[in-house]
């Protein structure tokens, strides 16, 4: 079984779902990863006795004073400016197939970075032992290297006037996550892979049934006075079913569903239903004939298309020339029915925080509007390079130099059904899978393998699979004919359904 890393908890909760797809509700950008060695961790395959704590042990550190003191350690110390992050949390995720349960980890870790400067050098060091020695030794570190690195004029943190935190309560935590006995737990993920399995004789197999549980808390103090936390909570369930008919050819497909509360998380048996419900529409599929045809973007594979126009506007591939919406501020780039909004303060969101990654309040960022390119998204660094003010994106782990991750990251949805969409479209493709990465962000050139459902007369006809889909990013924007109504966040990044103009599909 894979293993993603989920953004919006604590940057460490572990995903078992058996598919590569599950990564459209996960992480988005890698730089958001921590590393952290977890202090108990409880592993368990289907011939052990299902047997389990129904609570991790809680860290008793002050890890508000503790970020405060290694801030305060390194000033001290003769930096010029410093930062320090903290983190810990919980994890919990089992995985039963077939019935049995086949992993159980139950888990729990802290970790602590700190990054200084000296001057306009900077470095950082990072370490998962809290003892007094090991941080001494690490601030030392850090000291130390700052003194031999190369000097970078636009490096450093941000300045005290632009640091701040948002106020109340953003809805980002739960306790009941964790409030299920441990035997309840397990039960989540054996009965959506039994409602799954049960759904139709021709779910013949399975890749396991899944539930996950996470709760993280972290705390960011610089050398300006800022000092900020937060915690978030997050639970998901998972089905990936095998589906055979009967000249013995499989396929497969998933559903899940992801919540910070186990009140909004959908049950186990409409989520099976629903996996099951993908799989068997895959059934008989063969290959489409080469030709351009209009095509429908399922939702979660139309995600893809808003993490494409995400890398554009990345400061950090803007300022280096390698992004092509580079100088296109301004401009227009795409047609007059999209527009997209990076918003890191809606309650509750998956990719909301009071703060970003350097201490700057989240903020709503309307990114493209009516095809217009208003803003890039950047961190202090990335804003300086370009003579620009920050838009609060900043995402950083333990050690390193700040990234640049989305907030709530979406395309503003139509006022039409995904039904009336594909209705209107006599001979047509729905995309329901990309495979691979065919995407090159500094021409635009796109072409990515893909399977879906041909659409004739309105309808879907029969399932496709072993084509390609073609075109250029930059007439793909322009090309967006129609945006359904179906709006829905299952990760950081969402899209709604999308038709897609002048695409060329290409088959036998």
């Amino acid at each position: 079984m894979s293993c993603r890393h989920w953004h919006a908890c604590r940057e460490l909760a572990p995903i078992q779902g058996g598919d590569k797809k599950l990564a459209g509700y996960l992480d988005h950008a890698s730089s958001r990863k921590s590393k952290a060695t977890p202090f108990k961790t409880i592993i368990m395959n289907s011939s052990a006795p299902a047997q389990l704590e129904t609570g991790n042990p809680k860290l008793e550190t002050d890890l508000r004073s503790l970020a405060e003191d290694i801030v305060r350690r390194a000033m001290n110390g003769g930096a010029t400016a410093a930062e320090c992050v903290v983190r810990e949390g919980d994890e919990f995720s089992t995985l039963v197939r077939l019935g049995q349960v086949e992993t159980l980890k139950e888990s729990g870790s802290r970790s602590i970075g700190v990054r200084v400067f000296n001057g306009q050098r900077a470095a950082s060091t990072y370490s998962s032992d809290f003892s007094r020695e090991s941080l001494d030794r690490m601030v030392k570190s850090a000291l130390e290297l700052s003194k031999i690195t190369s000097e970078d004029p636009f490096g450093g943190i941000p300045e005290a006037s632009q640091l701040g935190s948002l106020t109340g309560d953003l809805d980002l935590y739960h306790g009941d996550v964790y409030s299920l006995p441990g035997p309840d737990r397990i039960d989540y993920a054996r009965r959506t892979e039994k409602a799954a399995l049960d759904f139709d004789p021709r779910i013949k197999n399975s890749e396991g049934g899944s539930f996950d549980a996470a709760t993280g808390h972290k705390v960011l103090a610089n050398s300006h006075g800022f000092v900020g936390e937060y915690r978030r909570s997050y639970c998901s369930v998972s089905a990936v079913p095998i589906a055979q008919n009967e000249d013995g050819a499989m396929q497969r497909d998933y559903w899940f569903s992801v919540a910070r509360t186990l009140t909004k998380l959908e049950s186990p048996e409409q989520v099976g239903k629903v996996a099951a419900e993908r799989t068997l529409r895959r059934l008989g599929a063969r290959k489409a004939k080469t030709a351009q045809v209009p095509i429908i973007f399922d939702p979660m594979v139309a995600t893809s298309i808003l993490e494409h126009i995400f890398e554009g506007v990345n400061g950090d591939s803007v300022y280096r020339g390698a992004s092509f919406l580079a100088g296109k501020l301004g401009q227009k780039i795409a047609g007059d029915n999209v527009t997209i909004i990076d918003d890191g303060t809606i309650p509750g969101g998956f990719g909301t925080s009071p703060f970003d990654g350097e201490g700057i309040p989240t903020r709503r960022t309307v990114v493209i509007e009516k095809g217009v390119l208003n803003s890039y998204l950047m961190n202090t660094y990335t804003a300086k390079k370009l003579g620009l003010t920050t838009t609060g994106n900043a995402s950083r782990g333990l050690a390193g130099t700040p990234g640049i991750g989305p907030g709530n990251y979406f395309l503003q949805p139509g006022t039409r059904t995904p039904k009336q969409l594909i209705s209107e479209i006599k001979e047509g493709l729905y995309v329901t899978e990309f495979l691979g990465h065919g995407a090159n962000l500094v021409t635009g050139d796109y072409s990515r393998g893909a399977s879906g459902l041909w659409i004739s007369g309105g309808e879907f006809a029969y399932p496709v699979e072993e084509i390609t889909v073609a075109g250029n990013l930059k007439e793909i924007f322009f090309n967006i004919s129609a945006i359904a109504n179906d709006l829905e966040f299952r990760g950081a990044v969402a899209s709604p359904t999308l038709r897609v103009d002048g695409l060329t599909v290409g088959g036998e």
